[in-house]
């Protein structure tokens, strides 16, 4: 069994008639649209997990730039 990153694994899946006709016509690449989008989503939901992970770290920032102001800001004034 091949285990390389590129390496590519049939599956079933099932669509509407509609769309299967229209993505046919339209000459898409099924495998490689789900490929790309499924690559999209999971990178989305990384980064919504990191989120909610970090939520306090990100809010106790937050409160550190309200109430201080930015590294940045601290080094315009000098």
């Amino acid at each position: 069994m091949d285990r390389s990153p590129d390496a590519r694994h049939p599956v079933n899946l099932c669509v509407r008639r509609e769309s299967l006709a229209a993505a046919r016509e339209a000459r898409i690449n099924l495998s490689a649209l789900l490929d790309r989008a499924l690559t999209e989503e999971l990178v989305r939901l990384k980064g919504l997990e990191w989120r909610q992970q970090n939520v306090a770290a990100i809010a106790a920032y937050n409160s550190h730039v309200t109430n201080y102001g930015t590294f940045s800001r601290i080094c315009l004034r000098l």
